[in-house]
């Protein structure tokens, strides 16, 4: 074939047969696709996978040595077995089995080297692999010629994401049959910033990275697909961040002598610096005429809350409301009642004990009763209320604000991208927004995630918050741990505190789980243990004549909202509770929290957690139970959690266990992520890098008008949804 193959031709013009497993088992259907498709990994010969690292039912590729062979009669059935022994240097081993399958031996003889495609299988102790793909390599380290497979250029081979009826050398050949006739596309970064950052052009970069013939042009190769990835999402968010700042919306300027101020005269205690700096810096952005889009991060109980309510306040000073989002009832009823208890008279304006100067507080949730509902609804469409708290009820048709002007997201990773660009659609003019999370952010993530917002982060706790120490209870090894687990609640109680109690589960069914757990395999596991089934146990048992409550998702709101509030008054000793009580919770006197399973939580949700105790002048304890053997996965990840609180370095190990396109946002999209190299985590200097170079390029071309081959890569590589996720995160 002569004709040259640009990314969009299909795969079946030129690989016929082969393309169609491709497309379906694989989901590359053109030249694009599979040239983007990059090797996961790179064998060399005597250069060894580990094979002590390998997982039972985990689908691998294998660069190993035949160790010996032997034929036998299989017992339970007519025919022979042939079984293979395969090393990789370490001393390790791994038996391979056919059935019926004896002339095999012939070609994998001992010493030979090859590739092993398949999925782990343990019988009778032993990690073995059935019936693996294989190709075998000759002397020199190509492919076999009884293999009938081209042989692979140079000394590194391309491990590939591959799937049973395609294993990785069916994807190299093809890539090689593609490679050979491909016109890669105009080179879409401009001339002067490869030179300037020292990146090899596209075409040689593709080639490379499939066929690399030495480390060295493997890594160059790396860097500038890197480049691309990086560049492209920078470039969309600066465009976006240029597009707001361009955008119109009505100025919320600070009054001297409004609410806010009045609010500031009555507040019983001083702000700390950290939220005197924050809350200028949103003054500031609420007196522009243009939309503020601010990220507010902080710890547990750096006093979020109270930055956005002084927010609100300048807000509704400057004749507009403010509606603050919450993901639960829960917590949208704590926020209200915690508003309603900071203003005081200011939040009760009409009623006789309310001030003058003062506003009015709604709430509005799904199970609100009907005659409740209609006054909410009503004191928001004349204005009145000026500050508004609700969940996803305030985005229903119905729910019609006076004159929107500020919008406050509390824990957003709770919300879909629809939900809160929702709520922005309820004002005339685009509101200013604030985002507020309690799950500190790596600087990367910030910087790619959530590019398009400017960022404050409250790192100082508020005077009177106590420490939290964390300890793991490793239950199955010493259930000795446990029983003190529970002692301590006792210790706890009898001083005058109380107590949490988490669980993972609502009830005995799956379906009843309130969250995932972190993806481990669950094959060998016993089910989750259950707030329904765990709470009668302690009240019988180890917590017999304490008052035990219960609070999860599918409680009925008053019901959720009475046991909180019966829990808060000091009326409950202990609150058995799913994730339900993860954020916004604030019980000052509740001390100590004890996590069942807490393997089957993520990391920045047990510091999430964890951070309902230690709120008031008592110090804080968390206990961490699990079952997970030592030298585990998910026990290395409690240690980590149990040995530190700050939460930025537990959100980089977060980070560590995600796959990237998580992070940014493909499995909200469901599509393919197209951050295929770059590393949010290892490539924090690239991003720096490629930030910097999207803010001079934007700032001289904000429409690229001058760079089309780079405004059509931005496009491929950053689809118009993902941009739009990024651009509403």
């Amino acid at each position: 074939m002569t004709d040259r193959l640009t990314v969009d031709v299909p795969l079946g013009k030129i690989l016929g047969k082969t393309a169609d497993a491709l497309g379906k088992h694989l989901d590359l259907h053109t030249v694009g696709d599979l040239v983007y498709h990059f090797p996961r990994r790179y064998d060399e010969r005597g250069e060894h996978t580990d094979m002590r690292a390998l997982t039972v039912g985990e689908d691998v590729t294998l660069m190993a040595q035949v160790i010996r062979t032997s034929v036998r009669p299989m017992r339970q059935r007519k025919g022979q077995m042939l079984e293979i022994t395969i090393g990789d240097g370490s001393g390790a081993t791994l038996t391979c089995t056919f059935f019926n399958q004896a002339w095999r031996e012939r070609e994998l003889r001992q010493g030979r080297w090859g590739l092993f495609a398949g999925k782990v299988t343990e019988f009778r102790g032993k990690r073995q692999l059935n019936g693996p793909d294989y190709m075998l390599l000759a002397a020199d380290g190509s492919v076999d010629a009884e293999a009938e497979i081209e042989e692979f250029a140079g000394a590194l081979i391309p491990v590939y994401p591959a799937a049973a009826a395609v294993p990785t050398w069916t994807i190299a050949r093809c890539v090689k049959t593609v490679l050979d006739v491909f016109e890669a596309p105009a080179d879409p970064l401009p001339g002067t910033l490869r030179a300037t950052h020292n990146l090899i052009g596209l075409d040689r970069a593709l080639r490379e990275i499939h066929r690399p013939t030495a480390q060295d042009d493997l890594a160059k190769a790396k860097r500038r697909l890197k480049w691309d990835e990086a560049f492209a999402v920078q470039v969309t968010l600066v465009q976006r961040r240029a597009r707001a700042a361009a955008s119109p919306a009505v100025a919320r300027p600070r009054r001297a002598d409004g609410l806010l101020a009045a609010f500031d005269a009555t507040m019983p205690f001083e702000l700390t610096r950290g939220q005197q700096d924050v809350g200028e810096e949103i003054a500031a952005d609420l007196g522009r005429g243009h939309p503020m889009h601010r990220l507010l991060q902080g710890e547990v109980g750096s006093g979020k809350t109270l930055v956005a309510v002084r927010a609100m306040l300048q807000a509704v000073d400057a004749g507009g409301q403010a509606a603050l989002l919450a993901p639960t009832e829960v917590l949208a009823a704590q926020h209200h009642r915690g508003i309603a208890g900071l203003l005081g008279p200011l939040g009760r304006a009409g009623e006789l004990d309310g001030d003058a100067r003062g506003t009015r507080i709604a709430l509005v949730t799904g199970s609100l009763g009907a005659a409740a509902k209609r006054r909410a609804l009503a004191e928001i469409a004349d204005g009145s209320a000026g500050i508004v708290v609700g969940t996803h009820a305030l985005l229903y048709e119905g729910v019609d604000f006076h004159d929107l002007g500020l919008v406050v997201v509390d824990e957003q990773h709770r919300f879909g991208v629809e939900q809160r660009d929702a709520l922005r659609a309820k004002a005339g003019q685009p509101p200013h927004v604030l985002v507020m999370t309690a799950t500190p952010i790596p600087r990367t993530v910030a910087m790619t995630v959530y590019g398009d917002l400017e960022v404050s982060t409250l790192s100082q706790l508020p005077r009177g918050r106590s420490p939290i120490a964390s300890h793991l209870v490793p239950a199955a090894e010493k259930p000795a741990y446990l029983d003190r687990a529970w002692r301590r609640i006792r210790e706890e109680v009898a001083a005058g505190h109380q107590a949490y109690v988490v669980c993972p589960r609502i009830g005995a069914t799956t379906s009843d789980a309130e969250e995932e757990p972190p993806g481990d395999d669950e094959s060998a596991r016993r089910p989750p243990l259950a707030v329904t089934e765990v709470a009668p146990l302690l009240a019988e048992g180890p917590l017999a004549g304490l008052r035990i409550g219960v609070l999860h998702g599918k409680l009925p709101a008053d019901e959720k909202d009475a046991v909180m509030r019966t829990f808060a008054a000091g009326d409950l000793d202990v609150l058995v509770a799913t994730t339900v009580i993860e954020v916004g919770v604030d019980v000052p006197n509740a001390t100590v929290m004890v996590i069942m399973d807490a393997d089957r939580f993520g990391v920045s949700q047990l510091h999430q957690l964890r951070g309902r105790v230690g709120r008031g002048a008592a110090p804080g304890l968390c206990l961490l139970v699990t079952e997970a053997p030592e030298g585990s996965a998910a026990r290395e990840r409690l240690d980590a959690v149990a040995s530190t609180t700050d939460g930025f370095k537990l959100a980089e190990l977060d980070l560590e266990q995600r796959r990237e396109g998580d992070v940014l946002g493909a499995s909200q999209s469901g599509r393919r992520s197209h951050l295929r190299l770059l590393s949010l985590l290892r490539d924090a200097k690239l991003i720096g890098e490629a930030r910097a170079a999207a803010d001079d390029l934007i700032a001289d071309d904000p429409a690229l008008t001058k760079h089309p081959a780079l405004a059509a890569s931005v496009s491929a590589l950053v689809d118009a949804e993902r941009a739009e996720y990024l651009e509403k995160g």
